[in-house]
């Protein structure tokens, strides 16, 4: 198995983990875990997609993980209705 295989596998478990996670109303969409684990997982997914020279992927990672970050810091927290 390449390098680029173990880094994409690692991204793909972080984002469907982070998947299921809400998908079972373990955590939110408005958490920061949820975003952190978006961010990270994308990160590493368009890293192996750098590393392969897949640039789609690169560009729609980048912009996944980017929205991550953005979430992570600018979405509120702790509000209810």
């Amino acid at each position: 198995m390449k390098k680029s295989d173990i880094i994409a596998s690692i991204g793909v478990t972080i984002l469907l983990v982070a998947f299921v996670l809400n998908l079972f109303k373990v955590i939110s969409t408005q958490s920061k875990v949820y975003s952190a684990l978006n961010f990270i997982g994308a990160a590493l997914c368009g890293y192996s997609s750098y590393l392969i020279q897949f640039y789609p992927f690169v560009i729609l990672e980048s912009i996944w993980a980017a929205f991550g970050l953005y979430s992570f810091f600018n979405v509120p927290r702790g509000t209810s209705k």
